[in-house]
């Protein structure tokens, strides 16, 4: 009788739920960082940070529920609407 040794492969630990949020945050921050704003106006503007925060805070709540893409995109795509509806008037604090 031939005897084979049996190989055992350990899989690699996967991903925590914080590891992720963590590169994804950072992500976001570093595209919103890489961003050039000085040529946009007010409204882009916020457009633009509306919608970054609202991925990352679309793709933090998706980690828990189980889609981070679909967090991210739902969330980018809200933040975005709501920074380009707002108006300087509503922003300004005075």
């Amino acid at each position: 009788m031939n005897m084979t040794p049996i190989r055992i492969e350990q899989a690699k630990p996967a991903r925590s739920t914080a590891q992720r949020a963590i590169t994804g945050t950072m992500a976001a921050l570093a595209l919103v960082a890489l961003s050039a704003c000085s040529s946009m106006d007010n409204q882009e503007q916020r457009a633009l940070s509306g919608g970054a925060l609202g991925a990352a805070g679309g793709a933090a709540i998706g980690l828990m529920t189980g889609s981070w893409v679909t967090g991210a995109v739902i969330g980018g795509a809200g933040g975005a609407a709501a920074g380009a509806l707002t108006s300087d008037d509503d922003v300004k604090v005075d």
